[in-house]
């Protein structure tokens, strides 16, 4: 088979379509025949030397994929040769075929194309899992999503919408902006010339979604209201930051680093059963939908990068097999 691979960390040149062995689905897995994978911050981080796959996922970039189920490895009961699927990934999908665990699998949702259900996993399992599942947001609560138009963030704002709760975002421009507006942001702040922290108000954010990172750790918890929490889920700002646990004890708030890939299957297992529950019936309802700003062909990936590093992107950003 043909799979985007990294010979030396590096630019997006890095990024070379070779042929490879094809893999091979052990007990629980199946094999997916790619028809669509996602990029995402990670493969950029990956492709640079900053991000090494977990231990035994394949070396290829990709986090996510969706394609059509093209053999059942041992003990994998549920699914059959030639289902439409989505899945989320710990490495490989940047490839035309690659070997999932049964339970990080999920059906197409209904009224989504196949290439289009690419958009999905990573983001939809990234929210639920910090948002919800974590941070515990509730209805009434007011919830800051840094990065809105992003593929994490447009996704943050529709479900925050979704369970009634009040919608903050930042973006850098108007037009991104106004994406996030349409997507359902009660509050619009572009960080370019506004203060996020003026821009809440007295009340603060009951949760804050933050792919920043250290350039946005003391204005974070600035913003933060009483029993607050800031969860960090990238580093796009720098990895240290100076806290003021001053601050964090008088409003007895709480900081959370979390990761998604290097998870043990179990746990991805979880994420993925709780994200068909909640957020599969909202995507077929039409009350939440994947944004893609545009696809490339798999051997385009170096574009795709491009276009990633550029941030003049608003959503996903889609390679095709």
């Amino acid at each position: 088979m043909r799979a985007i691979t990294i010979a030396e960390p590096g630019g997006p040149e890095a990024l070379v379509l070779a042929d490879v062995p094809d893999p091979v689905p052990g007990t629980g897995e199946v094999l997916v025949e790619v028809v669509a994978s996602a990029v995402n911050r990670a493969d950029i981080l990956q492709r640079q030397g900053f991000y090494d796959p977990p231990p035994g996922a394949s070396p290829y970039p990709g986090l996510e994929c969706s394609g059509r189920i093209a053999a059942i490895g041992p003990g994998v009961t549920g699914w059959s040769v030639g289902d439409e699927v989505c899945a989320l990934l710990a490495g490989g999908g940047y490839a035309e075929r690659v070997a999932v665990p049964v339970g990080q699998l999920l059906p197409v949702p209904e009224g989504i194309d196949l290439l289009t259900a690419a958009a999905l996993p990573e983001v939809t399992a990234t929210v639920w899992s910090n948002v919800f599942q974590i941070a515990h947001l509730r209805p009434g609560e007011t919830l800051l999503v840094h990065g809105g138009s992003s593929g994490i963030g447009s996704m943050a704002i529709q479900l925050g919408k979704a369970v009634g709760a009040k919608v903050v975002t930042t973006a850098g421009s108007a037009r991104k902006l106004a994406v996030c507006r349409d997507l359902g942001a009660d509050v619009l702040v572009n960080y370019r010339d506004q203060d996020f922290v003026e821009e809440l108000g007295g009340h603060g954010a009951d949760v804050i979604l933050d792919v920043v990172g250290a350039a946005y750790l003391g204005r974070n918890i600035d913003a933060l209201a009483v029993n607050g929490r800031l969860i960090v889920i990238g580093m796009q700002g720098g990895a240290k930051g100076e806290l003021n646990l001053g601050k964090l004890l008088v409003k007895r708030a709480a900081v959370i680093a979390t990761s998604l890939r290097a998870r043990p299957v179990e746990e991805k297992t979880a994420i993925v059963a709780a994200v068909r529950e909640h957020v599969w019936p909202l995507i077929e309802a039409g009350a939440v939908r994947p944004v893609v700003d545009r696809a490339f062909p798999l051997a385009s990936a170096d574009d795709a990068h491009r276009l990633m590093e550029s941030s003049e992107h608003i959503g996903k950003i889609l390679l095709t097999v």
